[in-house]
Order: C-alpha cells, then sequence, then structure tokens
C-alpha cells in the first residue's frame, strides 16, 4: 500500500507520515512530483496555514492540474485535512477570495469573531451519520482535536459530519472516493489514528 502525502511546502508533514507508520502503512512517500502521486494507492493533501498562500504554492507546483487528472478523471482516493480539506471545495475568503481545487461543492469563510473565540482550538464532538466509511467503528459525539479559524459550509449534502461551534459546520464529507476532515486525525490520538485507518482501508 503506498500512500503519498502531497507536499506542496504547508503542511504538518512529519505528524501525519508518523502516525501513517503506526497505523502499519509501510510505503509512505512525501512527493509534489506527478510520477509519484500518479503511483499511488492513496493520497493525503494536508495542509496549515493560508488558503491563498496555499493555492498559490499548488499553481506553482502544478498540483492543480495533476491533482485534477489523479482525483478526478483517474478517481484515485484522497483524504484532505484541516487546511488540506478546505482547498478541496469551491472558494475562501481568507486574505482575499481565492479558488479552490473544485472538487466538492463548498465553500470556506471565517467564524464569527463577534459570536465566538477564533480560532476555535482544541477537542471537540461531531455527530456522525450511520454509515460514514472514515468513522467506521466510532461513535457518534466522539471528540477529535480542531485549531482552525475558517470552516467550510455547503448548501448540499455532502455525506457528511458536523460541529457545532455557535453553529453548526462541516467536520467531514464523503463525497465518493473524495473524503476530508477539518480536525487532525493525527493529533487526535486513538479516533484519529481509527479513522486514518479506516480511510486506508474503506476508499
Amino acid at each position: 500500500m503506498k500512500v503519498v502525502i502531497v507536499d506542496y511546502g504547508m503542511g504538518n508533514l512529519r505528524s501525519i507520515s508518523s502516525a501513517l507508520s503506526y497505523i502499519g502503512v509501510d510505503d509512505i512517500v512525501v512527493s509534489s512530483s506527478y510520477l509519484d502521486l500518479s503511483k499511488a494507492d492513496k493520497l493525503i493533501l494536508p495542509g496549515v496555514g493560508s488558503f491563498k498562500n496555499a493555492m498559490s504554492q499548488i499553481k506553482l507546483k502544478m498540483l492543480n492540474v495533476y491533482l485534477n487528472e489523479i482525483v478526478i478523471v483517474k478517481r484515485k482516493p484522497i483524504l484532505g485535512i484541516c487546511l488540506g480539506m478546505q482547498l478541496m471545495g469551491l472558494s475562501s475568503t481568507e486574505e482575499s477570495y481565492t479558488e479552490g481545487l473544485k472538487f466538492v461543492n463548498g465553500t470556506v469563510t471565517k467564524f464569527d469573531e463577534t459570536l465566538m473565540t477564533v480560532p476555535h482550538v482544541g477537542f471537540n464532538q461531531i455527530r456522525i451519520q450511520d454509515n460514514l466509511k472514515l468513522f467506521e467503528g466510532i461513535s457518534d459525539n466522539s471528540d477529535f482535536y480542531f485549531t482552525h479559524s475558517f470552516r467550510m459550509l455547503s448548501n448540499e449534502k455532502l455525506n457528511q459530519s458536523e460541529c457545532d461551534y455557535n453553529g453548526n459546520f462541516i467536520a467531514s464529507f464523503e463525497v465518493g472516493h473524495i473524503a476530508g476532515v477539518q480536525f487532525h486525525p493525527e493529533l487526535s490520538q486513538h479516533n484519529g489514528l481509527k479513522l486514518l485507518k479506516n480511510f486506508i482501508k474503506n476508499f
């Protein structure tokens, strides 16, 4: 099983790689090359930082073109984590309006700082629908670790779990072979490791 972590210069690559190794993945590659991405059995799109900067780096490295071919045309399974999940949406208003990879119909906007503390940091419960592949064997209202100031919303149902932080936002989605989580599974202890195992097994 070859898992390639997409390297566009922003993201907690080492902690994700360590978590994958811990759950038994024996072939982990961190790369931005088309050749490596095309040979992957699964892809992980990580991310920490600014949506605008991330998309600039992705385009600079031609990763938007590579990922569109590999994920959308060839239907390679992918998991976006935190900013990586947001990047797979339509757009974000972080810094200024910026288009995303457009893999799913979600838009990213900032939490209302007049209503809650921003960023949203720490463990929080999520509401899990039945039959979500990422959460096989994980109980409803389980805790996962979040750290973010922007959240994804959608006018469509994206086969999602939700978190309540003075209002619901998308904590995860599963759209066919494309999955995303707003939280950090690699920092979410047992639940997070189980979720990573489920991605490897079920997608």
